[in-house]
C-alpha cells in the first residue's frame, strides 16, 4: 500500500508519496522547517533571494542554506536556483531516517526519490516537455539505497526563471540541490534550437562532479550525456504534474 498527498505551503507546492501515511506528515513538517530556515536567512540577507549570480559563501549560514549556495556557485548562478530541490531532498531524507522504504517529493518538477524496496517494480518518472514532439516517455528508476535527485528546468513550461528555450532540461544526481541548480544552468545554456546547439549546451554540465547524467529536449531534438536511467514509454498525465 502507498500514500500520496498534494501539499502547499506558500510558494512551495509538492506531491508527497510514501509507503506509510505517517511519513507524509514527517515530510510536511520538514518542508515547514526548511522553509523557515531559508526565510529567516533571507530576512537577514535579502540579496540571497534575488541574485542570479554566485553568492559569497557563508560559513555561519545553516547547512541547508550552505548547500544552496554551493550548488548555485557551481554554475555561477544564484542560490535560489536550488531551493526546490533542496527542500524536496530534506523532506525525503527525513522520511528515510524515520524508516520509509519508498518515498519521494515532487516539488514542481524537482524530485527527490528514495526507493530501497527491492520487491517493487522500478518507479517510472514521466517527462513533460510541453509542446515538444517528445511525448509520453519516462525514466525507469531501479530500487536503490540512495536518494536520487531528478530535477527539471524549462523555458517553455512553468513559472520558474529560465533564460533559454529548452522544453525540458533534466539532471540526475545524488545531490538534489546540485541537480536543481544544474537543471537551471542547462536550460539557460540553450539559446537556439537544433541538435548541434543541444550538444553544445550539454557541455555546461558535462564532467561536473556529482552530476550523473543529463537530458535536454527542445522541439523534436533530444540530447543525453552521462548515466541516464532507462527511457521507457509512459502515460504522462498533465493533470498529475505538481504545479501551482
Amino acid at each position: 500500500m502507498s500514500f500520496k498527498e498534494h501539499f502547499q505551503l506558500k510558494q512551495t507546492i509538492v506531491t508527497i508519496f510514501a509507503d506509510k501515511a505517517e511519513y507524509i506528515d514527517i515530510a510536511k513538517e520538514e518542508i515547514l522547517k526548511s522553509r523557515l530556515i531559508i526565510e529567516n536567512y533571507i530576512l537577514q540577507n535579502p540579496f540571497f533571494e534575488v541574485t542570479l549570480e554566485s553568492y559569497e559563501e557563508d560559513e555561519t549560514a545553516p547547512p541547508l542554506v550552505q548547500k544552496m549556495i554551493k550548488a548555485g556557485n557551481t554554475f555561477g548562478i544564484g542560490p535560489m536556483s536550488a531551493v526546490a530541490g533542496t527542500i524536496a531532498e530534506a523532506a525525503v531524507s527525513k522520511m528515510k531516517e524515520a524508516g520509509a522504504k519508498t518515498a519521494f517529493v515532487d516539488n514542481g518538477g524537482d524530485i527527490a526519490l528514495y526507493n530501497a524496496d527491492t520487491n517493487t517494480d522500478p518507479i517510472v518518472v514521466g517527462i513533460y516537455a510541453g509542446g515538444s514532439a517528445v511525448q509520453n516517455l519516462g525514466f525507469s528508476i531501479n530500487p536503490s539505497d540512495e536518494i536520487l535527485g531528478i530535477c527539471t528546468s524549462s523555458g517553455t513550461v512553468g513559472p520558474s526563471i529560465s533564460f533559454g528555450i529548452a522544453d525540458a532540461a533534466v539532471i540526475f544526481s545524488k545531490n538534489t540541490s546540485l541537480a536543481d541548480a544544474a537543471a537551471t544552468a542547462l536550460g539557460n545554456a540553450l539559446k537556439e534550437s537544433g541538435q548541434n546547439n543541444i550538444e553544445k549546451a550539454l557541455e555546461t554540465v558535462a564532467g561536473v562532479p556529482g552530476i550523473d547524467g543529463a537530458v535536454l529536449i527542445q522541439g523534436e531534438n533530444i540530447g543525453l550525456i552521462g548515466k541516464v536511467p532507462k527511457i521507457v514509454k509512459a502515460n504522462v498525465d498533465y493533470d498529475l504534474i505538481t504545479k501551482g
